[in-house]
């Protein structure tokens, strides 16, 4: 691995969100959220003809607007004794802002400062967009390298490996486990995927297992990174998980 490579990891932050419908149904969200969700229900493709409310249940959780964030895990490549290695952490709870304030916090303490590029599979179209929506909606500040509001997709700086795989073609989205599964990496869907994310927080009350979830998937990013590059996969001695 060339120094300049090397250079650049060290200043990439690996990031995934988890996200949940912002209530377990639909009749417990107030009255005129009500509407501008029916609204939107009647606009979004239906193809079981599912009630307002049952696509509430089945996809609030994607939209910043009418879902939160439950966990933030996020990763980086460091150098111990020559050997690249991962250290991958965690910020999860049933109190948004403490995640998202926690995870700013990160962000303006890394060591790379105005240099801090994120990575995020489908980045630019979800998890950027959603986290600065959240940290306003939050009564928060956006921290400098998240002030992209008005920017086109090719002037934020951000790396998104969805983006670095299409090699300039928009024609249809692939997903992280597909890929995972093209370079040989071992899955993260090994208890749940996005689709149970919700139900898993709000029925079976088990954000262990997103946490499990999220930092895994962080794992496999920072791992198709690498084989994007034409690098190695690292071994399972040389991942860290550090708890929060």
């Amino acid at each position: 691995m060339n120094e300049q490579f090397l250079r650049q990891l060290k200043n990439i932050l690996f990031i995934d969100i988890e996200t949940v419908a912002q209530s377990a149904s639909f009749e417990n969200v107030n009255e005129r959220l009500q509407k501008h969700w029916e609204r939107k229900a009647s606009y979004l493709k239906n193809d079981n003809d599912l009630t307002a409310a049952e696509m509430y249940v089945d996809r609030a959780a994607i939209y910043a607007e009418y879902g939160r964030v439950v966990c933030i895990s996020f990763g980086g490549f460091y150098e111990e004794e020559g050997e690249l290695k991962l250290r991958v952490s965690s910020f999860y709870g049933d109190d948004e802002k403490q995640v998202l304030s926690d995870f700013v916090k990160i962000i303006e303490k890394h060591r790379a400062k105005n240099n801090l590029l994120l990575c995020a599979h489908n980045g630019k179209e979800f998890d950027y967009p959603y986290l600065c929506r959240r940290i306003v909606l939050n009564g928060m500040t956006l921290p400098g390298i998240l002030q992209i509001s008005g920017k086109k997709s090719w002037n934020i700086p951000h790396l998104d490996t969805l983006e670095m795989w299409k090699f300039g073609d928009y024609k249809h989205f692939t997903s992280l486990d597909l890929l995972a599964t093209l370079f040989g990496i071992p899955s993260s869907k090994q208890e749940i995927n996005g689709s149970m994310v919700s139900h898993t927080y709000h029925v079976d009350k088990d954000i262990e297992k997103i946490n499990r979830y999220c930092l895994a998937d962080v794992v496999v990013l920072a791992q198709l990174y690498l084989k994007i590059n034409s690098h190695d996969l690292l071994s399972e001695d040389s991942i860290h998980v550090v708890e929060s």
